[in-house]
């Protein structure tokens, strides 16, 4: 049984540091979160395979403690960056951040999907590493409202479990008409699909 002390120890912040796109970022985390000692293997492959463009408007779907979005609004600092997560540890961590690594182009937002971003709001680049147990009915809601809030030319990136890959290429061809495997990994596969109009 752990003692007073070690539960204490337990509830201070995680901190690592990571190098996310070329830079090496400052992370703290929390127990509960998804991976908090370390930037996953799935989001390493997602980052290794993304093009952004330096005045690209992001998005980080499901962020987490916002490594995909920390990177994103690096690799896009003429750019905005927006983190959605709907635990809002998630957001909080997130935001702080990208407050810490003074990353001012990118923002964290509490949201269930695209629930809580302003229905105006468009994306030249929307990137998440998906959670293999969130569903199908809550897998084809995301895919279809990221393709509504792409701009034309647009991409999504998507990393998943290799179980969930051909669920993936069905889903990405039928909503946006068109589906390219990046890479896949021992346990991962990148995707990506574009908005063409």
């Amino acid at each position: 049984m752990l003692t007073k002390d070690q539960v204490d120890r337990l509830r201070e912040p995680i901190r690592f540091a990571a190098e996310l796109a070329g830079r090496t970022l400052t992370i703290e985390t929390t127990w509960g979160l998804f991976s908090p000692r370390e930037i996953d293997e799935g989001t390493r492959l997602l980052l290794a395979h993304l093009k952004v463009a330096p005045a690209a408007d992001c998005l980080d779907l499901g962020c987490g403690y916002g490594a995909i979005g920390l990177a994103l609004a690096a690799l896009a600092p003429q750019g905005q960056t927006l983190m959605v997560d709907k635990d809002f540890v998630a957001v909080d961590c997130a935001e702080r951040n990208a407050r810490r690594n003074r990353l001012d182009n990118a923002r964290a937002l509490l949201s269930n999907g695209f629930d809580r971003i302003l229905p105006e709001r468009r994306f030249d680049l929307i990137a998440s590493n998906i959670p293999a147990k969130v569903g199908k009915e809550l897998l084809s809601i995301l895919l279809h409202d990221a393709r509504d809030r792409l701009r034309p030319g647009g991409r999504l990136y998507v990393v998943t479990i290799n179980g969930l890959r051909e669920f993936m290429k069905r889903n990405l061809k039928e909503v946006f008409g068109n589906y390219d495997k990046l890479k896949q990994g021992a346990h991962y596969t990148v995707g990506m699909a574009q908005r063409m109009s």
